[in-house]
């Protein structure tokens, strides 16, 4: 195995470490600090979107930032796949130069994209499947990690079976993308505490939809979100507790009546008739239609 590739596969494995011990959100920090290899640095993120690192020929990531100077912010075309936007104009700049060789050797990247400032998820290996000078645009796909472990890597030509899998795993980053977004701006704007109990964990607390993702009337902006702790995510999915549009919990009558230690004293019944926290500006607070429609449910269920 060249050595180009063990420093790819070696990024990977640093990036599935990460995720483990942070969860899908890296800060920049850290992506700038990268990881040793053969005792020189490797970085993940520069200032320009298309990055090499010193100990390496060609490009290792390809980066989004929010509100950046290019429009590729997960510009995705019809069948699915992500349009990447050159540096610059000039085809033949280095950077350009660099990813083309990339495609040209299907080499595996990284693709990073910031969901808010200095916070990025990051997607590998990431393919670039085309080369479109005429538009200023790489074209780019996701793939499975397992395609590494069976050397698919080296450029045989693309079949209509590898295509068909990595359209499928390209839709699915703006999901992710959505879905962690969501998570980040909801929790800062609650002040990364629990609406109900104020935990102030983090790794403890979700993004709950007041109306859910799996309809299509939800949204994923912050008044359709409420920050709560695992245990009150979980009472409010299972319809055990309701904010009502004036956001004060209810808790299930039945819960009202059972005896079962601390818990359930302090974690649910002692919030009953209380009023939710809600964020500083008034313009993130819970929208007061959805949280009608939700406690709807709550009273229909008690």
């Amino acid at each position: 195995m060249d050595i180009d590739l063990q420093i790819r596969i070696a990024t990977f494995n640093w990036l599935s470490e990460q995720t483990d011990t942070f969860g899908d959100v890296l800060s920049r920090k850290l992506l700038q600090q990268g990881f040793e290899f053969k005792n020189q640095r490797v970085p993940l993120v520069a200032p320009n979107g298309i990055f090499k690192p010193k100990i390496m020929d060609l490009p290792l990531t390809i980066t989004t930032t929010t509100q950046g100077p290019y429009d590729d912010d997960l510009d995705l075309d019809k069948d699915n796949f992500l349009n990447y936007r050159y540096r610059g104009t000039n085809a033949n700049h280095h950077d350009n130069v660099g990813l083309r060789r990339v495609f040209e050797q299907q080499k595996p990247l990284v693709y990073l994209h910031s969901i808010e400032p200095s916070k990025y998820l990051a997607f590998w290996p990431v393919y670039i499947i085309s080369d479109d000078p005429a538009n200023l645009t790489f074209k780019a796909a996701l793939d499975n990690i397992e395609t590494l472990q069976k050397d698919e890597y080296a450029y045989s030509g693309i079949g209509e079976g590898t295509l068909g899998r990595r359209a499928y795993l390209t839709s699915t980053v703006k999901i992710r993308l959505h879905q962690k977004s969501f998570r980040e701006r909801v929790l800062r704007a609650y002040k990364s505490q629990c609406a109900l109990c104020r935990l102030k964990h983090p790794e403890l607390l979700d993004a709950a939809h007041i109306i859910p993702d799996s309809l299509p009337e939800s949204t994923y902006s912050v008044k359709n979100g409420l920050s709560l702790c695992k245990l009150h995510h979980a009472a409010y999915d299972r319809l055990l507790l309701g904010v009502t549009p004036d956001f004060e919990i209810h808790v299930r009558e039945d819960i009202l009546l059972e005896e079962d230690g601390p818990v359930l004293q302090h974690g649910l019944i002692g919030l009953h008739e209380r009023k939710i926290s809600l964020p500083k500006f008034k313009k993130q607070w819970p929208n007061q239609d959805a949280l009608a429609w939700r406690y709807k449910k709550f009273v229909n269920a008690e």
